[in-house]
């Protein structure tokens, strides 16, 4: 099991490049990848985002890349024409106007001029520098996992507890809910009489009104159900990818637990089922903390 949350870098430094990609996660019902980088490495931010995807399925990342390109290697120099000719064309306007005014201005000056001489915009990254963008970008996801992980661990330690006490309180249910119609029967027997002051009552009418009571508030099927689902949650939690799987389920417990609430007519069943209630409710929260 993993969280959703966590935090890895990734470093490289060789052959005179030094590379690092941080990651960063939170909760996220679906997958989403933001990829913070420098312009050479815009063309390959898919690339980038595949990778992330084949580590996660679920949660929010943001993914910081930075880099220093040490290597020794030729520098292209783009030279802009027009501005050279607007520096030059204003030296001349200025020199008709100024005449007396010493003349320096050279090619030298000319090269100082802004924006005449610039190194030339790199199109895109080199396989040496994806290379270790890949090796960085692997160890970051690595380190990230390996945190989410314990964190999953966790998380998984802390549900599997509260499940224990769901099972104890369905385990209660399930001993008080043959005990409910009796309890009514006793009820409903004892009202009768006062009402009716030792007048003779029709006993067949009274079972049947128990029956028909038995009948609305049987629970036996929804027990059933909480009994599998109980099953079902520890062995999903023993797997690695369980998000969405135990989001499903905990709807299931709380579709189930909101059913025995609404039959019961039982304050012990009652109180049990609201106690149930409240510990599904704290596993759902749990839940959305894992991918």
């Amino acid at each position: 099991m993993f969280s959703m949350t966590g935090y890895g870098k990734g470093e490289y430094k060789q052959g005179g490049i030094e590379l690092t990609v941080e990651i960063k996660t939170v909760n996220n019902r679906y997958l989403d990848v933001s990829v913070k980088s420098p312009k050479i490495f815009n063309a390959y931010e898919e690339a980038v985002r595949a990778l992330v995807r084949e580590k996660l399925t679920r949660g929010h990342a943001d993914l910081f890349i930075n880099f220093v390109d040490k290597r020794e290697k030729a520098k292209d120099l783009y030279v802009d024409a027009a501005a050279a000719k607007g520096y030059h064309d204003a030296a001349k306007k200025l020199k008709g106007m100024f005449p007396d005014l010493a003349d320096d201005f050279t090619l030298t000056a000319l090269l100082k001029s802004p924006d005449v001489v610039r190194q030339e915009e790199v199109q895109g990254a080199d396989e040496e520098l994806l290379a270790a963008l890949r090796a960085a970008l692997g160890a970051a996801l690595d380190s990230l996992n390996a945190m989410r992980k314990k964190e999953g661990e966790k998380l998984a330690q802390d549900m599997l507890s509260r499940m224990d006490e769901v099972e104890r309180l369905v385990g209660t249910i399930k001993e008080r809910a043959p005990l409910v119609a009796e309890a009514y029967r006793t009820r409903l027997s004892e009202r009768i009489r006062e009402a009716l002051s030792g007048v003779e009552y029709d006993e067949a009418r009274l079972l049947t009104e128990v029956a028909v009571f038995a009948d609305k508030s049987n629970i036996d099927e929804e027990l059933t159900r909480l009994s599998s689902h109980i099953s079902q949650f520890r062995s999903i939690c023993g797997e690695e990818r369980v998000g969405r799987k135990l989001d499903f389920l905990v709807q299931e417990f709380n579709r189930e637990s909101n059913t025995i609430c609404s039959k019961s007519n039982d304050l012990a069943v009652t109180n049990a089922g609201l106690a149930l209630k409240n510990e599904i409710e704290k596993i759902r929260e749990q839940v959305q903390n894992v991918e």
